[in-house]
């Protein structure tokens, strides 16, 4: 499996090239891959092919996704309701992990400067979740008491006194009726992370390495392995030429665009995929005195019916060093698979092998659509009303719509229903590891280390088992090999890291000096 010390000389010739590794996408996964990859073993050579001229300028912008460094903190929609009204934690439990799994390596690249200052990307913003009705506050007072159960969420706090809600969020107070029952909670440890930034440094990093390159406004048109190398045709688009890389390991990190070309590839691991396209906008707060009141991630329930990357939150975000304030986002459908993509994406990607599970999926999903064609045509007003839910007293003249990123939510092949639609993500490798591909959305980018380090797992198993990848990635993950999730003193010891590592010192969460 992914033999990389395999002699690349007799592959070269005049119209083919060889590489250790290809890479196609210049987002976070790529660059999260790429980087492990080349700290794993500085001898490997990566081919890095993007469509667009720049890096991370799709799901990895800042402006296409929340920025929430998603640690479960305050996404109701990772803690369900179960019918008889206990909530379930095990999914949030498992994010928060992974989160902290990600800071950890994020500190090594800090303090190895491999990237530039923590403030170029990463910031403290309390995460807070926010309800309102007798129910929902039941809710978030049931999932309170659930997540305490867990030392990862260690210093989140409770409040259904309206004084103290007022000092946490006072836009989101102002105005509000007093008779309304609502409650919060807050974690003064959430982050607010600037992924396209995190990823460009990567990027950056990864160029001045040896037998590495980076291509810009280069297509991969198709895929295939011959004799256990993967072929790999590429057009430049400025110039139009053509050529043809060869590659013993290929990592699809293409966002939206991941399921066309994991159809191209032709491995069976492959069929049965499908993709469900799901488009978003923001609005974005252009009242300088409205931002600086508000400084907090406040998420609040999904409407029935909505799928869960469009639950509403009021979002301050730090955007190339500047504070922002937006809302949303407002879901929508397109056939797209990526922003800049065609509208031909969703018809050109049903194929024999996975229409069956995308025609049952969509016979399940009616009300889905349904609902995401309504967002599509709300007008300003109805969209005031959505942000007047949060803000009592907002004015439309303070906010303006902004166009965010686009999803490809997974179809899968399920047994009993022909087909289901999943909200997460998902690996897909071939059974001799020398592929992979990435597919669906949410909270991928928080979870970007863990994603690659369980597909580090599956296609380069034997190089994971020897000391010199064991100890270099004990290095950059302290708590590589151990659960965090299930040793409180570990935990406590990683966040305390970490939190100095990337400068994260929020008012009010005393931790010790490490």
């Amino acid at each position: 499996m992914c033999n990389l010390k395999k002699d690349m000389s007799s592959i070269i010739n005049n119209t083919e090239e060889g590489t250790d590794v290809l890479l196609i996408g210049a987002g976070i996964m790529s660059a999260t891959l790429g980087v492990l990859l080349k700290e794993l073993n500085p001898d490997l050579s990566i081919e890095i092919f993007e469509r667009l001229d720049v890096a991370a300028a799709e799901s990895s912008d800042a402006w296409n996704n929340a920025g929430t460094g998603h640690s479960a903190f305050c996404e109701l929609n990772y803690t369900p309701q179960r019918a008889d009204g206990s909530v379930e934690t095990a999914k949030a439990v498992g994010i928060a992990e992974s989160f902290e799994v990600s800071k950890q390596f994020w500190s090594f690249l800090i303090q190895n400067r491999l990237i530039d200052s923590p403030e170029t990307f990463i910031k403290m913003i309390p995460h807070m979740s926010f309800v309102w009705g007798e129910k929902n506050v039941e809710f978030l007072k049931e999932r309170y008491k659930e997540l305490q159960k867990s030392h990862l969420f260690d210093g989140m706090s409770y409040t259904e006194d309206r004084e103290v809600l007022a000092e946490w969020m006072p836009l989101v107070m102002d105005g509000r009726p007093e008779a309304e029952k609502v409650a919060a909670t807050r974690m003064l440890l959430g982050t607010d992370v600037n992924f396209g930034a995190l990823t460009k440094m990567m990027f950056n990093t990864l160029k001045t390495k040896s037998k590495v390159n980076l291509h810009f406004t280069h297509e991969v048109k198709k895929l295939r392995q011959i004799n256990g190398l993967w072929e790999v045709k590429v057009r430049n688009e400025a110039t139009r030429k053509r050529r043809v890389v060869k590659a013993k390991f290929v990592f699809i990190g293409a966002g939206g665009g991941s399921l066309p070309l994991l159809e191209k590839s032709g491995i069976p691991e492959g069929n049965g995929f499908g993709g469900f396209p799901v488009s978003g906008q923001w609005l974005k707060c252009v009242n300088p005195d409205v931002i600086e009141l508000h400084n907090a991630k406040v998420y609040g329930k999904a409407a029935v019916g909505s799928p869960p990357m469009s639950v509403p939150h009021l979002d301050t975000r730090m955007i190339d060093g500047k504070k922002a304030l937006l809302f949303g986002p407002y879901a929508g459908f397109s056939t797209r698979f990526l922003k800049k993509g065609s509208l031909l994406d969703l018809p050109l990607s049903i194929k024999a092998n996975n229409i069956y599970p995308m025609i049952s999926a969509g016979l399940q999903n009616i009300p889905l659509t349904k609902y995401l064609i309504n967002q599509v045509r709300q007008s300003n007003d109805e969209r005031l009303g959505a942000l007047k839910e949060y803000l009592p007293n907002a004015k439309m003249e303070d906010w303006e719509l902004e166009t965010a990123g686009q999803r490809v939510q997974v179809i899968k092949k399920d047994p009993e229903h022909g087909g289901v639609l999943e909200f997460g993500t998902e690996v897909v490798s071939a059974a001799d590891g020398s592929i992979a591909a990435l597919l669906g959305a949410s909270p991928g980018a928080s979870t970007a280390v863990s994603i690659m380090l369980d597909l580090l797992e599956r296609c380069f198993p034997e190089q994971l088992k020897t000391p010199e990848w064991q100890q270099k990635l004990q290095k950059m993950i302290p708590s590589f090999g151990f659960s965090l999730s299930e040793n409180a003193e570990l935990s406590e010891k990683i966040r305390i890291q970490t939190t100095h590592a990337l400068n994260l010192h929020p008012e009010g969460l005393n931790l010790p000096v490490n």
